[in-house]
């Protein structure tokens, strides 16, 4: 299939790489108004989905039960990177909810992070299952299972309770029928669903603007996700990443997934975004999300020069030298 050129880029003058893809762009009215190739294209969500994950697990009280501080909170939406505060919290939760970690489905693994991951290897750390990407989640559906009395065993499989709630919730948020969601499996072991890329940028939108939906309970849900999110940026990934620099923007609520998939909403203008790297880069997301909003007139500089200093257009070599440039190539329509 023929994809859109999103980004290009040159090293000495010269086409060295090109990044494909697809964009949509969803006003409030859940119109496709921005597309950038097929809007339909079939997205499967990865991490991308985990914000509308944790809503069943909000708005089943699993936060306020156990005491849990909103850092805590925030990490059932988070691809954690394995630095001290991500595992701190990590801990806290354990110790408040009582889930013992070797139940956790997810694999053993090391912090993700350089920084940390070097630092555990100088103590000769083992591997522990807190420490793969996807804990913070996988210690919601863990603990939701416990809170509405089902076995914790088997939360990572479909046909739990657990997993149904969190299908559910996905459904709503992107206005898509529950039984045409596509269901594989993600890195960690968990279902992971498969939609057209407009119904996921639907999804952000209601994340971002929850007066879209018509459920008080799951309306509520969604308000305290989104602020968990937006209040602490650095537990949903880390320090030096595009969603951090994106939830640092009050206006914005925004979680990217592995294989360049990525979703963001603006909450004044009312407009969410879904995108899709079809290469897997992850790389070229800030300049990606920093064109989109450049192009839709967005006013807060500040933001789109944070995207472009996560990712610059000027290519720069080990040494320091300005060697290529780094352009994207799209136009929204």
């Amino acid at each position: 299939m023929n994809y859109p050129v999103l980004v290009e880029e040159y090293r000495g003058g010269m086409l060295e790489n090109i990044h494909m893809g697809v964009i949509c762009g969803i006003n409030e009215k859940g119109e496709a108004i921005y597309k950038v190739g097929d809007e339909n294209h079939m997205t499967v969500l990865r991490s991308a989905a985990k914000p509308f994950q944790a809503i069943p697990v909000i708005q089943n009280g699993v936060d306020d039960k156990f005491g849990l501080t909103s850092e805590e909170a925030a990490l059932f939406a988070a691809s954690q990177r394995g630095e001290s505060y991500h595992l701190e919290a990590l801990e806290s939760i354990l110790r408040k909810t009582g889930i013992d970690e070797e139940a956790f489905y997810c694999c053993p693994s090391y912090p993700l992070n350089d920084e940390p991951k070097a630092e555990y290897h100088r103590q000769h750390g083992e591997k522990r299952k807190i420490y793969h990407n996807c804990s913070g989640k996988h210690s919601g559906f863990m603990t939701l299972a416990k809170v509405l009395g089902h076995e914790v065993d088997g939360y990572w499989k479909m046909e739990h309770p657990v997993q149904q709630l969190s299908l559910a919730a996905m459904a709503n948020m992107a206005n898509y029928p529950k039984e045409d969601i596509g269901i594989g499996i993600d890195g960690c072991g968990f279902p992971v669903y498969v939609m057209p890329l407009q119904h996921i940028a639907k999804a952000y939108l209601k994340l971002a603007c929850p007066d879209l939906i018509e459920q008080e309970e799951m309306r509520e849900a969604v308000v305290k996700v989104a602020n968990y999110m937006n209040a602490h940026p650095e537990m949903i990934a880390s320090h030096d990443f595009i969603c951090t620099v994106l939830l640092e923007d009050p206006n914005i609520v925004a979680k990217g997934g592995a294989k360049g998939v990525y979703g963001f909403a603006l909450k004044k203008e009312r407009l969410s975004f879904a995108l899709k790297v079809m290469d897997g880069s992850e790389l070229v997301w800030p300049n990606i999300v920093a064109t989109i909003l450049e192009q839709i007139g967005y006013e807060n500089r500040e933001t789109i020069d944070r995207l472009y200093a996560l990712s610059s257009k000027v290519i720069i070599n080990d040494n320091g030298e300005e060697v290529g440039e780094r352009k994207t190539v799209f136009q929204l329509v």
